[in-house]
């Protein structure tokens, strides 16, 4: 199965919108940004989520909680193979989550890899996800995690922050 280079040109501007919508997803989630994560979201999504169900608001009470007791968190999103009909659009994408979790044994690491397997709706000139289904294919839990205190590779860092508070949102402004 290919996709025609003239239905790819024809799409461009769809195809980027949907792109970064998948990418707001994962800035709102690792920065803890609501506002960012309801961008990525229509009002009436249907997430299935790690044994969630549930709409927008819904799963920012129950994943916001879940990410505020770890310290970091990154999320990358590869291998995106989308089909575009219209205002409507199925999308794939491979998902890396990166996560330092404050166990009750102390800190530890965990890696999660899978898929969103995405319905996205185009709405006037937006497009957002309306409905989810997360497909864990891998992961991967360590007993601990890096010492901060020594710093990556000798060099003393400070790691990034969440939302207001990341560097991020004094230096540039992404809606």
């Amino acid at each position: 199965m290919t996709t025609s280079v003239g239905k790819i040109l024809n799409e461009v501007a769809d195809r980027e919108a949907i792109r970064e919508c998948l990418y707001r997803y994962c800035r709102g989630v690792d920065r803890l940004d609501a506002e960012m994560v309801r961008s990525a979201y229509w009002p009436d999504v249907v997430d299935t989520h790690l044994g969630f169900t549930g709409n927008l608001e819904e799963f920012i009470a129950w994943s916001f909680p879940k990410m505020r007791a770890m310290d970091q968190s990154q999320h990358f999103i590869c291998n995106i193979l989308m089909t575009i009909r219209g205002n409507t659009a199925d999308a794939e994408s491979y998902f890396y989550g990166f996560h330092r979790i404050n166990g009750p044994n102390g800190k530890f690491d965990a890696i999660g890899a899978g898929r969103y397997v995405d319905r996205l709706e185009k709405r006037g000139e937006e497009w957002r996800i309306s409905e989810r289904l997360v497909v864990t294919d891998w992961f991967r839990q360590y007993p601990d995690s890096a010492d901060w205190s020594k710093g990556m590779l000798g060099f003393m860092i400070e790691p990034g922050g969440r939302f207001p508070e990341d560097e991020s949102y004094r230096r540039i402004r992404i809606e």
